[in-house]
Parts: structure tokens; sequence; C-alpha cells
């Protein structure tokens, strides 16, 4: 388990980044709207595809280990922005604040695993980096 669980975790984020920003591409994720009633004062049909290769991008640098740096920046960058919903629609978001949310607010809470797993990885790769430098004999 110790071998092998970051870099399912690694694996499982790039999966969800890739899987749910193609379908932002796509024209068919189901965040579709609440990005729209977040982000108003852009185009939907521009933002929407734009924010999802942006996830895919973000999904792809996480398989690439030489880029895990700077993924895990643009994904607490990233989902950052996705708790916005919670202050800006909070009927959206909540029957009743801050103990009950709605099915939109579950979605969005769940974000907190995801930056749990960015951290997990970004430990773990600054750890073996670290590593890394250590054994090199500067003589």
């Amino acid at each position: 388990m110790e071998k092998h669980s970051i870099n399912l975790m690694r694996f499982a984020l790039a999966i969800i980044y890739i899987w749910f920003g193609a379908l932002k591409i796509l024209g068919m994720s189901p965040a579709g709207e609440l990005v729209e009633q977040t982000v108003y004062w852009f185009k939907p049909e521009i933002f929407v595809p734009i924010l999802g290769i942006c996830e895919v991008i973000i999904g792809s640098g996480l398989l690439i280990k030489r880029f895990i740096p700077y993924t895990i920046v643009l994904i607490l960058l990233h989902m950052s922005a996705t708790l916005f919903p919670i202050f800006i629609l909070k009927t959206s978001c909540f029957e009743a604040f801050p103990y009950c949310p709605t099915l939109v607010g579950q979605y969005i809470i769940k974000n907190l695993v995801l930056i749990a797993g960015a951290l997990v990885v970004a430990g773990n790769h600054n750890t073996k980096f670290k590593k890394e430098i250590d054994t090199i004999d500067l003589k």
C-alpha cells in the first residue's frame, strides 16, 4: 500500500480532472450551469470549454512527474475558485447555511478531498526531490 498509494492518488486526481474537463469541453458537464451562474460576467459558451481545457491540462500534468510542482499550484488555484459558489450562490449550495448542503453544495464541499489529495501528492513529490538532492555528493 505504501509503495503504490501516492501514485494511485495522483492517477485518481488525473482521471477526475481529465474526465470532468472533457465533459466541459464537450458541453456535457452537469456543473456547466453552476459555472455559468458563478462566473456570470463571461460568456459561458467560451468560458466553460476554456475551463475544461485547463482541467484537462491539470489532469495531464499530474501524469507527468516533472510537472507535478506546477500542476499542484494550478490545482490549488482551481480548487480555491471552485469554492466561490458557496459564497456567491448560498441558496443553491445550502438549504440551511452552513449545516445542510444541497447536492450542489456537497459537490463543492467534496473538493476538500481533492485539495487534500493534491497536498499529499505534493508532499510526497517534495520528499522524493529532497532525498535526491541529499544523495548528491557536492565534493
